[in-house]
């Protein structure tokens, strides 16, 4: 029996989706203070493409591996887990172009219209229910949008009369390519976690050499502190952050995913303006109110917005599936009639010795 069918009580929130929030939150981190190490490597000459070809370059090389072995698995979904390489690799591309040549706060901005995009999608292509709650959630996100950018004159004048400088424009396709991710990482329930992992990594990679190539540009002189940095940026930042992202957006709703994910902006704004990359004013720290507010109301709402299939597992069952050593944890679809197992081993990081946005 489920804690959720217990008589006389309400579980406050189902482990299936308290654990999934949880990791989403600790990615949300790890992506909110990216900034940091891109703008380091900025100013030791590595330009976007290069820094995203020499990180996830290795990660795809060491990684490629675990999609072939399990192809079987995805080989039904191979049309996903390809949106999945070009959407989330456009996201992570774009969005370290974005941070390198502007300034932290607007393009943290500028990209958080994501969850918008995210419920917007969760309701138009997955069939989620948009309760009251959530519109407000959403409502607060863009409220909070509202001043930092300057208002309606300033919103028109960058989207509507092509007004926009490269770098929002940046920012913005990157927030809706990973909103586009987050939907495909749903409905690819029969697709392994590390499947879509590696295929962020191959999407990063392919389309930065494909800028590379098309601008001609000469591979950059490198010492050892910058390649250890590299290295240890991909080996530990990326790979945590990426996996974790992908096991939230997996197992959490992706209204649900796009809303939580909103703590990214705050840290990475305030992270920003504690180290002087951004000077926040009375009408930026209202907007970052209010999206801090939007985010504490999508994080505490534990109702569920789709109804679990007939025969679905229990939330306790999954839960403790979930976190069993090698264990293969089923996962239930969203809004097909009748459950779908997924054999995925779902590990949340490469194997011990592998070195594995944005």
């Amino acid at each position: 029996m489920s804690a959720s069918t217990l008589p006389g009580r309400r579980a406050p929130t189902a482990p299936g989706t308290a654990w999934p929030t949880a990791v989403l939150l600790f990615s949300a981190a790890l992506w909110g203070l990216t900034w940091w190490p891109v703008k380091q490597f900025a100013q030791a000459g590595i330009s976007a493409p290069v820094l995203s070809v020499l990180t996830y370059g290795p990660l795809t090389l060491v990684s490629i591996t675990l999609l072939a072995r399990d192809r079987a698995l995805w080989a039904p979904q191979a049309l996903v887990l390809a949106g999945i390489a070009l959407t989330g690799g456009w996201a992570n591309v774009a969005f370290v172009n974005a941070l390198m040549a502007g300034e932290v706060a607007r393009v943290m901005f500028l990209f958080y219209l994501t969850p918008v995009w995210s419920v917007l999608g969760g309701w138009l292509f997955l069939g989620e229910r948009v309760r009251p709650r959530r519109a407000l959630a959403v409502g607060l996100a863009l409220a909070g949008l509202w001043p930092v950018m300057g208002g309606w004159d300033a919103i028109a004048g960058a989207l509507l009369d092509g007004d926009a400088s490269v770098v929002d424009l940046l920012a913005l396709s990157a927030g809706l390519a990973f909103a586009g991710s987050n939907l495909l990482a749903r409905k690819g329930q029969r697709i392994p976690m590390a499947s879509k992992t590696v295929a962020v990594f191959i999407g990063s990679c392919a389309l930065s050499s494909t800028v590379l190539v098309w601008r001609g540009q000469p591979p950059p002189a490198i010492g050892p502190q910058l390649a250890g940095g590299m290295l240890a940026y991909a080996a530990i930042w990326l790979v945590l952050a990426t996996a974790t992202w992908q096991y939230g957006v997996t197992n959490l709703e992706t209204g649900r995913a796009g809303v939580v994910m909103v703590a990214e902006l705050v840290i990475g704004v305030l992270s920003a303006a504690a180290l002087g990359h951004s000077e926040l004013g009375p009408a930026e720290w209202l907007g970052g109110a209010l999206i801090t507010l939007a985010a504490l109301i999508e994080a505490t709402d534990s109702e569920p917005t789709t109804a679990p299939p007939p025969g679905a597992p229990d939330a306790l069952a999954v839960h403790a599936a979930a976190t069993a050593p090698a264990a293969r944890r089923p996962t239930r679809p969203a809004t097909r009639p009748t459950p779908a197992p997924n054999p995925s081993a779902a590990p949340t990081a490469p194997p011990p010795g592998h070195p594995p946005g944005a």
